[in-house]
């Protein structure tokens, strides 16, 4: 059969998948033909009898997979945005070769000794970091090791690929429940858009004239924020806590300790002292203990705020059923911080989320968004026709730069559905090149906004604001890139570096230039008064106390497992032991725990690296503060060096270097705190950056 995930992507500026061509059936074929074909192009690089060169070897090498890129594109997208239970299988069945294809390629001496035997004297800046880059990678993956040592760690490499997909198939399947309510006086406190999208997904579920609350992120976090039956927060809360938890065929505890085990199995045979070291190796942070440091740092202050946020909370709560002598007292449960949260907004600072949220219309947000990649990027957006979508939702535009340049597509999938993930994220479904002629890049943003009736638009919350706006700086680092090689490009930076620009973006939804233009009443069109983003300005420290010990317990927990040698056989006792020697507030759990952590379990991707976020906010915070000493938030020169040292240069220079570059001097931790609202101590850790030489790995060159 013709399979169109291996032909060319046609069109301009390097073509478009042809993602309304894809069916399930073409990924297996069309993944062992993208396989066969990059081996048999490394085994031609492998016979070249002339010597290694740049331009034989490693360019060579940049081109080998272009056919296995193209599928991984639609592979990764099948599986992130529309998870069948057909494609599931696929999923299952792939994982394992995919995980042996690449060990292949990483253990293949051959091609490890041309990579090594390049020269770099006389090579550009950029082709000395992608010979680094390649080098580097090569020895973290096993490449000097004897060959019973390279088997194994290929044994246990298909093997997590198994588990990996697992656990997330098994967490999805835990989002697609929800909890059903029968009664209208249930809904008391929710708002007419909560209700009517409770509604829609009843009767989508085949419950017509009821309400459901999907086991969602983007569904449960409003309705605990505003529901006052405390039972039914407490069910909800529950069912979302304990996705992955319940002992059942989707129970992900037994993965977990598995996963464990194999990553400190590999470790070890990698040279490492646990999972941790390998993976913080070749991040800013370079060591697990340098990373722990920063978490530590902040973990005081911020269980110290969490007291007294819970304390304001308590005293609502019992001056609440002081009121209504009906009402049984209550110590406030995580069930309940949110609803009580809410109150104290209302109460110290005259703000209630319920206010500001028919301001909030999603696509009007959304060209906020562009408004601020044109302010501060010169990028200009304008819809893209005819460019195949793998769904109805979804809507694709064109970015040009200042000069009127296309520099890529930007995809918006924005809407909850079955078989989606949950949560928000950004994709490359290309990266940005021009060694071979110039190619732009192709992003997208993704979200789980639950859609609302035909027409009618969807109000967000400023949490869910804030993280649209997040994702948004993803996007915008991958189209700024300016570079030649496509594995230096764009978001393909350290871990605990790439959170920074997106991190950074957050801040602009709060400036009062973007929300007197963009933040415009559902029913009215009139902007937000100027009283109200005065009430949000003195309330954008409020809460910080539960933010961040909710992330933080999350990120200590994942660093811990990981340092642990042997690993946790018990993830459960793990967890719970692990949190009650932080002293974790019983009123607050993880943000994320363990049995549905799939930044940490779905791949290696965020494992021991969930720090990632503060380590990056860190960079974000200081950051701003540069635009704040100069103009302002659209300071054009501050946007400029931004733009120039971090957002177009991908991985061709350190990190640390590039953030330099930016401010001159590396990043301490006194705009951090100030940003959360904590007070900032005389004596404060280590500066964030880096002075060691790259490339300087334990195991390396």
């Amino acid at each position: 059969m013709n399979n169109p995930l291996l032909a060319r992507w046609t069109g301009p500026q390097g073509g478009v998948p042809p993602f309304d061509a894809v069916a399930v059936e073409h990924f297996v074929p069309a993944v062992e033909a993208a396989m066969a074909e990059q081996r048999s192009n490394l085994a031609d690089l492998c016979a070249n009898p002339a010597p290694p060169t740049f331009e034989n070897t490693l360019a060579a090498l940049e081109r080998s997979g272009r056919s296995f890129e193209r599928v991984m594109a639609c592979f990764g997208l099948w599986s992130s945005a529309l998870g069948t239970p057909e494609f599931q299988t696929v999923e299952l069945e792939l994982a394992p070769k995919l995980a042996a294809h690449q060990d292949e390629i990483t253990q293949n001496e051959k091609l490890f000794a041309r990579i090594s035997a390049v020269e770099v004297a006389g090579l550009s800046p950029e082709q000395q970091r992608l010979v680094w880059l390649y080098r580097t990678n090569f020895v973290r993956a096993g490449a000097k090791l004897g060959t019973l040592a390279k088997r194994q760690v290929c044994t246990i490499n298909e093997r997590l690929a198994t588990l990996y997909a697992a656990f997330s198939q098994n967490v999805l399947g835990d989002e697609s429940s929800l909890t059903l309510i029968e009664h209208e006086h249930d809904l008391a406190g929710l708002t007419p858009s909560l209700c009517a999208a409770a509604a829609d997904e009843a009767a989508a579920k085949g419950y017509p004239g009821k309400w459901a609350i999907a086991n969602t992120r983007s569904s449960v976090e409003p309705f605990l924020g505003s529901a006052e039956n405390r039972e039914l927060r407490q069910r909800v809360w529950q069912a979302f806590v304990s996705r992955g938890d319940h002992g059942d065929a989707r129970d992900n505890k037994q993965l977990i300790a598995e996963i464990l085990a194999l990553r400190a199995t590999r470790a070890g045979l990698l040279g490492y002292q646990s999972h941790a070291h390998w993976r913080v190796e070749d991040s800013m942070a370079k060591t697990p203990e340098c990373a722990m440091a920063l978490l530590e740092a902040v973990w005081p202050a911020a269980v110290a705020r969490v007291r007294e946020e819970v304390a304001d909370m308590q005293a609502i709560a019992d001056a609440d059923a002081k009121a209504a002598p009906a009402s049984a007292a209550i110590e406030i449960a995580p069930w309940d911080y949110r609803y009580y949260a809410e109150k104290v907004r209302q109460a110290k600072y005259d703000l209630d989320e319920k206010e500001v949220k028919p301001y909030l219309q999603l696509e009007t947000l959304r060209e906020g968004l562009f408004w601020v990649a044109g302010q501060l990027l010169g990028l200009h957006f304008s819809p893209a026709a005819d460019v195949p979508v793998y769904h109805p939702d979804v809507r694709v535009w064109r970015v040009d730069d200042g000069a009127g340049k296309q520099v890529g597509l930007w995809y918006f999938d924005p809407y909850a559905r079955a078989g989606k993930q949950s949560g928000a994220w950004m994709s490359a479904y290309r990266n940005q090149e021009r060694f071979d002629g110039e190619v732009t890049t192709l992003v997208s943003n993704n979200a789980n906004f639950v859609k609302g009736k035909p027409g009618a638009p969807v109000l967000v919350s400023w949490e869910d604001a804030t993280t649209l706006f997040h994702e948004f700086g993803h996007a915008l680092h991958g189209l700024s890139s300016s570079v030649s090689y496509p594995s230096l490009s764009g978001t393909s930076v350290a871990r605990d570096y790439v959170e920074f620009p997106s991190q950074l973006l957050e801040r602009w939804l709060a400036t009062p230039e973007l929300l007197s233009r963009f933040a415009r009443h559902v029913d009215t069109g009139q902007p937000l008064p100027a009283a109200l983003v005065a009430k949000i300005e003195r309330a954008a420290t409020f809460n910080q106390g539960f933010s961040t010990v909710e992330y933080l317990a999350a990120a200590l927990v994942d660093l811990k497992a990981h340092l642990a040698v042997p690993a946790p056989p018990d993830p459960a006792a793990f967890e719970r032991e692990t949190l009650k020697a932080l002293g974790m507030p019983t009123e607050i759990v993880m943000r994320h725990r363990l049995p549905h952590f799939g930044h940490v379990f779905a791949s290696d991707g965020y494992s021991a690296g969930y720090y990632s976020y503060l380590w990056a906010d860190t960079l974000s915070a200081d950051a701003y503060e540069a635009f704040l000493e100069g103009r302002g938030p659209y300071d054009s020169e501050v946007a400029a060096r931004l733009r120039r040292a971090v957002l177009s240069v991908g991985n061709t220079v350190d990190p640390a270097e590039g953030y330099r570059s930016f401010r001159g001097r590396d990043a301490g931790t006194a705009a951090l705190l100030r940003k959360r609202g904590f007070a900032v101590p005389a004596k404060l850790p280590a500066a964030v950056g880096n002075d060691r030489p790259q490339g300087s790995l334990t195991h390396g060159d």
